[in-house]
C-alpha cells in the first residue's frame, strides 16, 4: 500500500518535477505518482494539487512538501545517505544543490528541457554560455575532488539529482562542452532511475505536448 502520493507535472518537459521524483526514488519512498499535465497557462489540477501551484508536491505519511529542494532534504531525513557522509562534502553538496535551485535562469530559459528534441546549436545567449560556464566549473571541481563518476564519487546522490536536468538539457541542445561534463553527462544519463524517466516521457500521450518547448526554430 502507497504511503502517499507524488505531484508530477509532464515529464518531458518539468524539470523540478525530474529532481523531486529522483530524490523520492532514490529515498525509496512508497508513494503513487500522480502526473498532472502542464498547460500553456496555469493548470487548474496543478493549482489545486499543491500549495504553491507548482509541481512537484509530495505528500507522505501527513507531511506535506512542495519545492524540489525541500523534497531533497525531507528524503535525506529519510535517508541520510543521499547527502555525502563528510561534513565539508555534505556543506558542499548542499550549496550546489541550493545554488542549482536558486540561479542559472539564463539557461532555463534559454534551453528548457523537452526529453523528446534536439536543438543543436540553438538559443547559445550571453547569459545562458555564462550558466553553463559556471555549471561546468561546479562539476569539475566536485569530479576531480571526489572522483566520479558523480559529484561526490560512485553514489548517485541528491547533487546528482538536483543537476540530472541540466543534464537533459545539455543532451537536448548540444552545447560545446569539455571532455570531464561529457563523461558525467554520459553518467547521469545511464542511471537506471534517469534512464526510466526517460522512457517513461516517451511513453506520455502526444496530446501532452505543448508548442512553446516543441516549436523552436532559433
Amino acid at each position: 500500500m502507497a504511503d502517499g502520493r507524488l505531484f508530477l507535472g509532464t515529464r518531458r518537459y518539468s524539470s523540478w518535477s525530474m529532481r523531486g521524483w529522483l530524490a523520492v526514488r532514490l529515498a525509496g519512498l512508497a508513494v503513487e505518482e500522480v502526473v498532472l499535465p502542464l498547460a500553456e497557462g496555469r493548470s487548474p489540477a496543478i493549482a489545486a494539487a499543491s500549495p504553491s501551484g507548482l509541481v512537484p508536491c509530495l505528500e507522505h505519511r501527513g507531511a506535506r512538501v512542495w519545492e524540489s529542494i525541500a523534497i531533497a532534504e525531507y528524503c535525506a531525513e529519510l535517508a541520510p545517505a543521499l547527502w555525502p557522509a563528510d561534513r565539508a562534502a555534505r556543506a558542499h553538496a548542499r550549496s550546489i544543490a541550493a545554488e542549482m535551485h536558486a540561479g542559472f535562469r539564463g539557461l532555463r530559459s534559454a534551453m528548457p528541457m523537452n526529453l523528446g528534441r534536439s536543438f543543436p546549436g540553438l538559443r547559445r545567449t550571453p547569459e545562458a554560455l555564462a550558466d553553463i560556464a559556471r555549471i561546468e566549473a561546479i562539476w569539475a571541481e566536485c569530479l576531480a575532488a571526489h572522483g566520479g563518476p558523480f559529484l561526490f564519487g560512485r553514489q548517485f546522490g541528491l547533487a546528482d539529482a538536483m543537476y540530472a536536468p541540466v543534464v537533459t538539457r545539455f543532451l537536448t541542445w548540444q552545447p560545446e562542452l569539455s571532455a570531464t561534463s561529457r563523461a558525467y553527462c554520459a553518467a547521469v544519463r545511464a542511471h537506471p532511475l534517469v534512464d526510466r524517466w526517460y522512457a517513461d516521457a516517451a511513453a506520455e500521450p502526444a496530446s501532452w505536448l505543448l508548442a512553446k518547448y516543441e516549436d523552436i526554430t532559433a
